[in-house]
C-alpha cells in the first residue's frame, strides 16, 4: 500500500510539474489572449490553478499603459465575464461601463479643454457687460454640462471613424468598438442619444448661439478624418474645441465682437496646438506603422521651437484679448504672465520620448485654462471693488 501510494504521488508531481511549465511558458510580445487561454486550459488541477491565480494573471492581463485605464479584457468568453477597467467605471452595470468608457468619462481632462474656452469668452463678456453674478455662474454651469455631452459625443464620432485605426495603435486598442464590445451600430445610436442632449443644451442661448453652436458640428465630425489626409489635424481640433470661446461670449451678449473673442479664440487654437502635439507624442510610433499623421511627425525634432512660438502666440493673443476688452492689471498678471509661466515648465520638463512624461504634461493643461480663467475672475472681483470704492 505504502508503495502504491509512493507511486501515484511520483506521477501527480512530475503531472504537475509539465504542467506547471506549460504554465509559465514565456508568452511573446504579440501572443493573443486566446493563446493565453490555452495554455490556462491545459491546467487539470483546480487546487494548483487556484494557487497560481496571481502569478497567472499577470501573464494574461492586458494592461493597458499608465496613461490609459487599466482592462483585463476587452472580448469576455462568457456572460459572467466583463471588461475590469481597475476604476470606478467597474461599479457601473456591466451593460452601461463599456459606453462609459467610449465616452472616456473617465479621463475628464478632454471635457476640461473643451469647458474652458467657454468659461473664458463668458467671463470675459460678463467683464465687459457688467453682467450678473448669478447669471454667470448659471451660464458656465449650462455649458459645462454641454462640454461634459459633447466631448463624449466626439470621442463616439472619434471611435466610429477610427476602428480600422485604433486596433494597430497600443494605447487605442482596447477601445470599445475596435474591440468589438460595442458594435457601430449601438455606437450610432448612443451617438444619437448624445446630441440629442447636446441640441438640449443648445436651445437654452439665444438663437444666434444656437446657429453658431451648430455651425461648429460640421467641424467636430470632420476632425477624425484629418488625420489621414494631413499632418495638422491638431489644428481642426483647435478650431473645434475652442468654440466656446465665441460661443460663450455670444451667449452671454447675444452677438459676438470679434475683436476680443476673436484673439480669444486664436489664442486657443496655438493652445490646442502645444498639448495635443504633446499628447501625439505618446503614439507616434504607432501612427508611422498606422500611416496616421500628426504635428508630432510634422515637427519631429523640431518640436520644442515650433511649441515655443505655438505658447507665445497664445500668450501674446490672449492678452490682445485682454487689452481689447479693458482688463485690468490682475489678468495680466495672472491670466497672461501666469499662463506663460506654466507653459514654460511645461516645454522645459516634457520628455517627448516618454509617453508618461507626455501624458502627464497633456494633463497639466487643465491647471493652464484654470490659470487663465482665475486671472479674468480676480480682475473682475478687483473692478467690482473700485466700482465699490468709488
Amino acid at each position: 500500500m505504502s508503495r502504491h501510494f509512493t507511486i501515484v504521488s511520483l506521477l501527480k508531481q512530475a503531472s504537475c510539474r509539465t504542467q506547471s511549465r506549460l504554465l509559465y511558458k514565456p508568452l511573446e510580445p504579440n501572443r493573443s489572449f486566446s493563446k493565453a487561454a490555452g495554455i490556462f486550459c491545459q491546467v487539470q488541477q483546480s487546487s494548483f490553478r487556484q494557487a497560481l491565480k496571481p502569478q497567472f494573471s499577470r501573464s494574461i492581463i492586458y494592461q493597458q499603459q499608465h496613461w490609459t485605464s487599466n482592462v483585463t479584457s476587452t472580448t469576455p468568453t462568457n456572460k459572467e465575464e466583463r471588461t475590469i477597467y481597475n476604476n470606478w467605471l467597474d461599479h457601473l452595470p456591466a451593460k452601461i461601463a463599456p459606453y462609459a468608457f467610449l465616452t472616456r468619462i473617465d479621463k475628464p481632462i478632454g471635457t476640461w479643454l473643451l469647458f474652458w474656452p467657454c468659461a473664458w469668452g463668458i467671463s470675459m463678456a460678463s467683464y465687459s457687460t457688467g453682467g450678473s453674478m448669478m447669471n454667470t455662474a448659471a451660464m458656465i454651469g449650462l455649458f459645462g454640462t454641454g462640454a461634459l455631452i459633447m466631448r463624449g459625443a466626439g470621442c463616439t464620432i472619434n471611435d466610429l471613424w477610427d476602428r480600422d485605426i485604433d486596433d494597430k495603435v497600443e494605447r487605442t486598442k482596447i477601445r470599445p468598438i475596435t474591440s468589438g464590445v460595442i458594435s457601430p451600430k449601438q455606437a450610432i445610436g448612443f451617438l444619437g442619444l448624445q446630441l440629442t442632449a447636446g441640441l438640449g443644451i443648445l436651445t437654452q442661448l439665444n438663437t444666434y448661439s444656437i446657429l453658431l453652436g451648430a455651425a461648429s458640428l460640421s467641424l467636430v465630425v470632420t476632425y477624425p478624418l484629418m488625420k489621414r489626409v494631413t499632418y495638422w489635424p491638431q489644428t481642426v481640433l483647435g478650431l473645434a474645441f475652442n468654440w466656446g470661446a465665441l460661443l460663450g461670449w455670444s451667449a452671454m451678449t447675444g452677438s459676438l465682437d470679434l475683436t476680443v473673442a476673436g484673439p480669444l479664440y486664436l489664442g486657443g487654437v496655438c493652445w490646442t496646438l502645444v498639448y495635443d502635439t504633446i499628447y501625439a507624442h505618446q503614439d507616434k510610433k504607432d501612427d508611422i506603422k498606422a500611416g496616421v499623421k500628426s504635428t508630432a511627425l510634422r515637427f519631429g525634432e523640431k518640436t520644442p521651437q515650433w511649441l515655443a512660438g505655438f505658447s507665445s502666440g497664445f500668450v501674446g493673443l490672449t492678452a490682445l484679448a485682454g487689452f481689447m476688452n479693458d482688463q485690468g492689471l490682475p489678468f495680466y498678471a495672472i491670466s497672461v504672465l501666469g499662463t506663460a509661466a506654466h507653459l514654460m515648465w511645461q516645454l522645459k520638463t516634457v520628455n517627448y520620448n516618454d509617453p508618461s512624461s507626455c501624458w502627464a504634461k497633456f494633463k497639466s493643461n487643465t491647471w493652464t485654462g484654470g490659470i487663465l480663467w482665475t486671472g479674468i475672475l480676480v480682475d473682475t472681483a478687483y473692478a467690482s471693488m473700485q466700482i465699490t470704492g468709488a
